[in-house]
């Protein structure tokens, strides 16, 4: 198979992979309705702990997660370029925030926008993953624990990484950052609902 074609094959699947609405699937399956009808309307994590199932909400981190890691493993399994593993992760990424099953309206990227640094280079996966644990638990506001993981993974990798996974991160970020304008808007005015503050909270 040509370099070209393969190329374009593992973008999509990895797409696809990243489009599988797991929290929507999740909560579907589970008998609580449509998740985009509660809380934020968000199909990820966070929304789906709304619902007060919190083995639900933890699933679907997990697995949005994994989507993101599974497309760059596969891309490295099939295709002997580094740089089309860290593209499939972009298309992962890129597939959970407008996953065409969903009119592309998707979630904010943050499980999947992980799964993908941790595949593509693990200091670096840990090293957001632990900033987003710290403001988390410091602060109980889960959109700022994204955003300062996201902000810190390109900063680290400066340091620690060639610079094709440096301009991956920060795409990621930026990406994650501009899906949460409205709670950077919050977060400003200090109207962010903080974690656990109930079912009628945005995130």
């Amino acid at each position: 198979m040509p370099a070209g074609l393969s190329t374009v094959l593992i973008v999509l699947l990895a797409y696809g992979l990243g489009s599988i609405p797991f929290g929507l699937l999740l909560t579907k399956t589970a008998g609580l309705g449509d998740i985009r009808a509660i809380g934020s309307g968000n199909i990820g994590a966070t929304n789906v702990l709304r619902t007060g199932r919190k083995g639900l909400a933890a699933a679907t981190l997990v697995l949005d997660a994994l989507k993101g890691a599974a497309a760059v493993l596969i891309a490295r399994q099939y295709v002997d370029d580094p740089a089309v593993a860290l593209l499939a992760g972009l298309a992962a990424v890129l597939g959970h925030l407008f996953p065409i099953w969903l009119r592309f309206k998707g979630g904010k990227g943050v499980a999947t926008g992980l799964g993908v640094l941790l595949a593509a280079s693990w200091p670096i996966g840990v090293a957001a993953c632990a900033v987003w644990l710290i403001v988390a638990a410091t602060a109980r506001l889960s959109s700022l624990a994204a955003l300062a993981g996201f902000a810190a993974a390109p900063c680290v990798a400066l340091f620690l990484e060639e610079f094709s996974v440096v301009k991956l991160s920060f795409t990621i970020a930026v990406l994650v950052f501009v899906r949460h304008q409205a709670n950077i808007r919050r977060l400003l005015a200090g109207t962010e609902p903080r974690i656990g503050a109930g079912k009628a909270g945005r995130a």
